[in-house]
């Protein structure tokens, strides 16, 4: 492991999933009026957690981890709490608010890999 792979750490792996379960919410949000559309979300932790189990199965620095959006694992479909006449099982107001969360755990990853870089940026320079 490489000293830029042991500065970021997990927060690498997870902003890319964070933005994948926005991606997820924002296509939920957009097919709220779509008929028999069933809403879906990631399950933040299980695909954390695979996409690290991956990254140690690795046996070689040159070989590459499974990409993470081929993993089906995490995607899961929501319950809702009403379901729409035409089968539909978005609910704006719940996706919304998930997206919101969502966006905010994304910047808060985001501030972290910044504040990691700036480090190094402090060290190379001798600050």
């Amino acid at each position: 492991m490489n000293m830029i792979d042991q500065a970021f750490g997990v927060h690498e792996q997870a902003l890319g999933l964070r933005s994948q379960r926005m991606e997820v919410l924002a296509r939920n949000i957009a097919n709220a009026d779509t008929p028999h559309f069933k809403a879906q979300d990631l399950d933040f932790r299980t695909m954390l957690a695979s996409a690290q189990e991956t990254a140690l199965q690795t046996t070689h620095a040159s070989h590459l981890p499974t990409d993470l959006t081929e993993q089906q694992n995490g995607l899961l479909y929501r319950v809702p709490f009403n379901v729409a006449f035409d089968g539909n099982t978005v609910e704006l107001s719940v996706e919304q608010a998930k997206y919101g969360q969502s966006a905010a755990d994304y910047q808060a990853t985001l501030s972290i890999l910044e504040n990691r870089i700036s480090g190094i940026r402090k060290a190379l320079r001798g600050d």
